[in-house]
């Protein structure tokens, strides 16, 4: 467990490698609204204030579920990194409100662009260096399984194309004239990025929500389950769920009456080890049961019913 905990506390490098990224990224996309006047470009570095904000909640919440069980926890803070990405989700959702209300205001009133070859190039730097970023912690959530890392880097990427379409709207302005580009880009902009900001509150809520595992998962676990069947063994009541990182799986063996306590063990070691093994950060929790009686096919629902 201590292992466990050391490499989750390791994340929160990637973290402040995103609090690095965003920072340089603010600087150097502001830089290139400042030289161009443009609203898309605008647009582009408020979302960079939104990645800041989520970066450091991040760290936050990478060191809260890095933390091992207490007493008041007893199954670890691992969900804490849910809070992270739903806040990052709505912080998305707020720069889209943001980005959308100065693009309506610029399409009343275009400014024509300046610099624009500065700009263009000061932005696409900008972009180059969210894309490693983002590569880099995509890597990491799907190597240590962290939501907050999941949901960091799909933020990035998608401020990588909001760079790549402001870019392209500023292009076109330059090559068209055509003023009012600028601010319907932006406001393309700002819908990707509500959709993006719903995407990750949707997977946050799921978590809180005990979500099962995924169908491949699950699939994975009744295969395990179904290799160590064999006569007069059954299981039945299986239940999985995610939590951040970690995966909790519940199952009852059904053996029969006869065997020893000593044999159903064994059993049951053997399964939870296989489970353990396909399915890291995995808690497996098994219930043995006698196959022949009847009260074993009694819980088989969540609640079970208490005969009267």
């Amino acid at each position: 467990m201590k292992k466990n905990n050391s490499k989750r506390n390791a994340l929160t490098r990637f973290a402040w490698l995103s609090i690095g990224a965003a920072l340089l990224t603010i600087f150097l996309k502001a830089l290139a609204y400042w030289v161009t006047g443009s609203i898309g470009l605008l647009s582009d570095a408020l979302e960079s204030f939104v990645n800041l904000a989520g970066a450091m909640m991040a760290l936050a919440m990478l060191s809260i579920a890095a933390r091992p069980a207490d007493e008041d926890h007893l199954y670890g803070h691992s969900k804490a990194e849910y809070f992270s990405s739903s806040v990052e989700g709505t912080l998305i959702l707020a720069a889209a409100i943001s980005i959308g209300a100065a693009a309506l205001q610029r399409l009343t009133a275009p400014k024509p662009l300046e610099a624009v070859g500065v700009g263009i190039i000061v932005s696409l730097l900008a972009a180059l260096i969210n894309l490693a970023v983002a590569q880099i912690l995509l890597r990491a959530s799907q190597r240590e399984r962290s939501i907050t890392l999941e949901a960091n880097s799909h933020h990035l990427m998608t401020d990588v194309w909001t760079s790549v379409g402001v870019i392209g709207g500023i292009g076109l302005v330059s090559l068209t004239g055509w003023q009012i580009l600028d601010p319907l880009i932006a406001l393309l902009v700002a819908a990707n990025i509500v959709w993006s900001g719903i995407q990750i509150i949707r997977k946050s809520v799921l978590g809180l929500m005990d979500t099962a595992l995924p169908p491949n998962e699950q699939a994975l676990v009744h295969k395990i389950l179904q290799s160590h069947m064999q006569k007069n063994v059954q299981y039945h009541a299986l239940r999985t769920r995610q939590s951040g990182a970690r995966r909790f799986v519940s199952v009852h063996v059904l053996v029969p009456g006869h065997w020893s306590v000593q044999r159903g063990h064994q059993l049951l070691e053997r399964i939870e080890a296989d489970i353990r093994q396909a399915l890291p950060f995995a808690t497996v929790f098994t219930h043995l049961e006698p196959l022949n009686d009847p009260t074993s096919w009694e819980d088989v629902t969540l609640d079970r019913e208490e005969k009267k």
